[in-house]
């Protein structure tokens, strides 16, 4: 292998961006995640890593969005020559015609990454995302469902599943013909391949649903990478990967890193609705946080109103830590009251759901970048996947590296930037991940635990 990078990848969201990064990083391989075109001096501080992405917040934009921003960013990143150039997308698969289209991506992708066909990769069965002939299961703390049957996932609001075939769904966002290499064409991979190019495919829908078939994915993808050389998926496909390196003798097998030292508060912030960040915000207050509700409504009002609440809850964190407490400012706990009256004020104020969402993620960064500033708190949890990304860009944050596993996919990362977060701890979590003492285990360190 040459010095130049193996993965390269543009990240639809923060969260599952880190994730990959996280994968890779934790497999021994280092990696870097950038929260846009790096400038020379700061790319040059992470030169020699294995795997290099970018984060965006495209899932939450639509296809001209996507056409405007990410052909600058996808040129970059195939700039840096890895035989694997990956569009990542959500494990769950969230898209749709109008918002982060996934089949939009792809088609902008391959104008920069010509390839014969592109594997799509959605499962990951280390995060309990599993694809079965096509269709897609996602795990929850109450079990795993189809994902058109999903608790969260089928009443999205923003992109509601109401179809877990996936190329089914992916048909409504473009034109690409499409084929599926589901798990018994997944035991001759190569006749499976053949097959399906002969039909004339550009997308390829791979099924994975343990190590025998994710080690047979990666396979495939990695020794056909001069025709496969563009990616999209999840970070199941550094998964598959990585377990295919590993299997053939190209990495070794590494333990996973330590955690992190305790420490005695932290700040966090969630934009999450899920019933899943809901749990956690309940376990969160019965151990040593401060809940502190943000009223979303104040979105649909004016800049001064927004100001004011920042300023009232900026004031409220600042006392709950200077009590001893870990301040967690949070948007809504689960569907509830709150979320009836921040949608009855969006109603009343013809506010679309996407500006509010994204003023939503920007107003919990800047509060959550006055919290670290004034209480000198040098670890924070961001919750939500579009919190993640609006929030992010508040700190002035421009890189990460993963340092402590928690749960996968939303590990405890070191931060890099110009400003006075250079150094943060920080975790970017997915709205519907995680144990019910995330946040708790975040402030302890992380670190792996022991299955039962």
């Amino acid at each position: 292998m040459s010095d130049a990078p193996w993965v390269t990848w543009l990240g639809d969201d923060f969260t599952g961006s880190a994730a990959v990064m996280e994968v890779l990083q934790f497999a021994g391989l280092p990696s870097v995640l950038f929260t846009d075109i790096p400038p020379p001096d700061l790319a040059a501080r992470f030169a020699g890593c294995r795997g290099i992405g970018i984060a965006t917040t495209a899932r939450s934009h639509d296809p001209a969005w996507m056409a405007r921003n990410l052909p600058p960013l996808l040129d970059w990143l195939d700039g840096l020559g890895a035989p694997i150039l990956h569009y990542k997308i959500c494990s769950t698969f969230d898209s749709a015609p109008d918002s982060g289209s996934i089949g939009a991506a792809i088609e902008i992708g391959l104008r920069t990454r010509p390839a014969r066909a592109v594997p799509l990769l959605t499962a990951a069965p280390q995060m309990r995302r599993y694809q079965a002939f096509g269709h897609l299961f996602a795990g929850t703390l109450d079990g795993v469902f189809r994902l058109d049957r999903h608790p969260v996932m089928s009443r999205h609001p923003v992109t509601p599943m109401s179809e877990s075939d996936l190329l089914r769904h992916l048909a409504a966002q473009t034109d690409l013909p499409s084929a599926l290499i589901d798990l018994e064409g997944l035991a001759d991979p190569q006749a499976a391949l053949r097959s399906a190019l002969a039909t004339g495919a550009r997308i390829l829908s791979i099924d994975s649903m343990d190590a025998v078939s994710e080690a047979a994915a990666g396979r495939l993808i990695w020794e056909n990478r001069a025709d496969l050389g563009f990616v999209a998926g999840s970070q199941g496909v550094e998964y598959a990967l990585v377990r295919h390196w590993q299997d053939s003798g190209a990495i070794p097998r590494v333990d996973a890193p330590g955690a992190a030292a305790r420490a005695g508060r932290i700040a966090a912030v969630s934009g999450s609705v899920s019933p899943t960040t809901a749990r956690q915000l309940d376990w969160a207050g019965r151990n040593g946080f401060a809940l502190l509700p943000f009223d979303a409504r104040a979105v649909t009002g004016s800049d001064a109103d927004m100001a004011a609440e920042e300023r009232r809850l900026t004031g409220a964190a600042i006392a709950a830590a200077a009590a001893g407490q870990s301040p967690l400012v949070h948007s809504a706990s689960g569907e509830g009251p709150q979320v009836e009256a921040y949608r009855a004020a969006l109603a009343r104020g013809g506010m679309d759901p996407a500006t509010a969402n994204r003023r939503i993620g920007e107003a919990l960064g800047r509060i959550l970048d006055a919290t670290l500033r004034e209480t000198g708190i040098r670890r924070a949890v961001i919750s939500g996947g579009d919190t993640s990304g609006h929030g992010m860009r508040q700190l002035g944050l421009s890189a990460l590296v993963a340092v402590a596993p928690t749960i996968p996919g939303a590990a405890l990362c070191q931060a890099f930037g110009n400003g006075p977060h250079d150094g943060l701890e920080i975790a970017l979590k997915g709205g519907q991940m995680g144990s019910e003492d995330y946040f708790g285990w975040v402030r302890d360190g992380g670190g792996t635990r022991r299955k039962p």
